[in-house]
């Protein structure tokens, strides 16, 4: 599969944060999963960890519209409370409780002198600049693209073309890294080349089926498949 990346055209990656750069355990995933058990006496191959999975995902897309729409309106404030609750629920990192996937930050250190690096969220941008900051490395993506940057979210492609056009690198010069399939959607329907990571919600065979190009268990191990030649200042 990395033979489809030519990665002596990269100029730029795109990374999401929840599941690729910050860690979350899927609790909500798990919590309708358990619930969903009795329905195997009736379908015993039925696979209860993957509907749970789909179910979680298929309700992310529209309760982020949802609150990105009370934010444009500048209600976003009155939500801030209530959605942090819910993302401790889910398992979801907070301003408060947030640590990196392994191998993260060494990751985008090693890149960012050789790469432009953005930021590609469905978060709000406070609290991904938040996050960021907590993590010492804000300073080195030169892009953050959050749900109250854009008025259609992935897995639409507005989200990839637009934090392509602020690097200013044609989008077919830009990978994208995420752990679901709307990053790698976005990322396809763009034109940039998409990697999948097994580090948050997705599972390989989605990832596959959206498009990646390339599947890791975690972001770090882009390093293994970057030629040396890649590795100069740019």
């Amino acid at each position: 599969m990395s033979e489809a990346i030519p990665w002596e055209t990269i100029e730029a990656f795109l990374l999401d944060l929840d599941g690729t750069l910050i860690e979350t355990d899927n609790r909500w995933a798990e919590l309708i999963a358990a619930r969903l058990t009795p329905l195997k006496r009736i379908f015993p191959h039925l696979d209860t960890n993957a509907l749970g999975r789909k179910l979680v995902m298929s309700l992310e897309t529209p309760t982020n519209y949802i609150v990105s729409f009370f934010e444009h309106l500048g209600l976003g404030s009155s939500f801030l409370g209530l959605a942090d609750r819910i993302r401790r629920s889910k398992g979801l990192a907070t301003k408060d409780a947030v640590q990196p996937v392994e191998g993260t930050m060494y990751l985008s250190k090693t890149l960012a002198p050789h790469f432009k690096l953005a930021i590609v969220t469905t978060r709000a941008r406070p609290e991904t600049q938040a996050f960021l900051r907590s993590l010492g490395c804000e300073q080195l993506f030169e892009a953050i693209i959050t749900r109250q940057d854009v008025l259609r979210m992935k897995p639409h492609p507005e989200p990839i073309r637009k934090a392509a056009a602020l690097l200013r690198v044609p989008t077919q010069h830009c990978v994208m890294v995420g752990d679901t399939a709307m990053d790698i959607l976005s990322a396809r329907r763009a034109g940039a080349y998409a990697i999948g990571v097994l580090s948050g919600f997705g599972m390989h065979d989605e990832l596959k089926r959206a498009g990646a190009q390339l599947i890791l268990n975690s972001a770090v191990e882009i390093l293994n498949y970057l030629p040396t030649t890649s590795l100069k200042p740019r």
